[in-house]
Formats: structure tokens, C-alpha cells, sequence
């Protein structure tokens, strides 16, 4: 009984370290996309993210996807082989604001892209529509800095709304889902992406007009941004 208490104590211990590296992962990268999205907000008028939210995997998910493949619940397996331990999920408005966050992302030095998957441009069988990181981000810790991994799930709102309405089919029919809801839910994915690229045609037509406001602010910015760095003074 002692010995029972004393691993579950451990596991307890582990799984506290684990949450406390890959929280610290998603505070980072919620932090770099909220600076881009004021950036985008105070420079274009314009945000390319509506929202954002993370979760952790729970230690029950955790070790049933390691049973799944066969594998003991240690350390070392987690992080070899799970990579959406800790996920975060970027919702756009249109289609290209999709493809701007995976070039910025891309972009960033202390950010190592690992793996990418467009379901954007090639939608699952079932219907489903995002775009996939996995990516690693340093974490600094008292024992010095780990890379850590994070699945990052980029998608729009419509996208969003249909992927969510998947997962509660699925919860409800324990993944058996009959195969009439099934092609329901394919037709409905074929409308969200009309919808979806129809949104985008619009939003590329009010951006038009606004081309030439964003042109001049970005030029005053960058001889503003150069006289500072220059003189050390800035002149508004």
C-alpha cells in the first residue's frame, strides 16, 4: 500500500513538472501572436487573429494515447513520441490570414518548426479543414532550457465551427457514427469551405481600398523606427 502511495506520489510530481514546461511553451507562443496581432491592429488596422486558446492534455489522455501504441507511461516515451501534449488553437477570419501565421511562425528565430500539415488546402476525408504545427520552444528552467513541443491548430472561424460540431458527433456516437451523419457532416465541410473562400474574396476586396493608408503608415513607422535608432531621438 505504502509502495502504491509512493508511485502515485511520483506520477503526481511528474505530471505537475510536466504541466508546469509545457504551460510555460504556451504562454510564450500565446504572448509572440498577441504582440503580432496589436502589431497588426496598431500599424494596418487590421488582425489577422480573432482568438486564441491552449490546453494540456489530461494524465488520463496522456497515458491511454501512450497504451494505444503500445507504449509504458514514462518520461522519456511522452515526450518522444506525443507531440499535442500541449495545444494551442489560432482562430483567423479568412484563408490567408491562415498562411500569414505559418510564415511569421516560421519566421521566428527562437521557433523550430518541426513538422507542418495543410488540411487547409487538402481537407481530410471526413470533411476537416486546419492547418498543422508542431513546433518546439525553448523553456528556460532552473535546470537549465528544454525544448518543448506544441501542436499548433490553425484555422478560421467557419473552419472552427465545423470541427467543433465533428467532435460532439463523435463524443455522442463514441466514434461510431452512422455513415447518413457522416456524409451530412462531409456536405456541411463543402459548404463551410465555399463560405469560407467567399469570406476571403470579400475581405481581399475591403482590404483593397485600404492598401495605400497601410502603404503610408508602414512608410512613416520605418522612418520613424530608422531616426530613432540613428539619433537616439524620435520625431512625431
Amino acid at each position: 500500500m505504502v509502495v502504491r502511495e509512493e508511485n502515485k506520489l511520483q506520477e503526481d510530481m511528474e505530471y505537475k513538472r510536466l504541466t508546469l514546461m509545457y504551460t510555460a511553451a504556451l504562454t510564450q507562443l500565446e504572448a509572440k501572436m498577441e504582440t503580432i496581432n496589436e502589431e497588426f491592429k496598431t500599424l494596418h488596422k487590421y488582425n489577422p487573429i480573432e482568438h486564441i486558446s491552449s490546453r494540456i492534455k489530461s494524465k488520463e489522455s496522456i497515458y491511454k494515447k501512450l497504451n494505444k501504441k503500445g507504449l509504458a507511461p514514462t518520461y522519456e516515451n511522452l515526450v518522444k513520441t506525443i507531440n499535442d501534449v500541449a495545444g494551442l488553437r489560432i482562430i483567423c477570419s479568412f484563408i490567408p490570414d491562415i498562411y500569414k501565421i505559418v510564415e511569421m511562425l516560421e519566421n521566428m528565430q527562437d521557433i523550430n518548426v518541426l513538422k507542418k500539415k495543410d488540411y487547409v488546402t487538402t481537407p481530410k476525408e471526413s470533411g476537416y479543414s486546419s492547418y498543422h504545427l508542431i513546433v518546439s520552444v525553448p523553456v528556460s528552467l532552473s535546470v537549465g532550457t528544454i525544448d518543448v513541443k506544441v501542436e499548433i491548430q490553425i484555422r478560421t472561424m467557419a473552419m472552427d465551427f465545423w470541427a467543433s460540431l465533428e467532435h460532439k458527433i463523435n463524443y455522442k456516437y463514441d466514434k461510431n457514427v452512422p455513415k447518413s451523419v457522416k456524409k451530412e457532416l462531409r456536405d456541411c465541410a463543402k459548404m463551410t469551405q465555399k463560405l469560407d473562400k467567399r469570406m476571403s474574396n470579400l475581405g481581399k476586396s475591403l482590404m483593397e481600398d485600404e492598401k495605400q493608408i497601410i502603404k503610408e503608415i508602414t512608410a512613416e513607422y520605418s522612418t520613424t523606427y530608422a531616426n530613432l535608432m540613428l539619433t537616439g531621438n524620435v520625431t512625431v
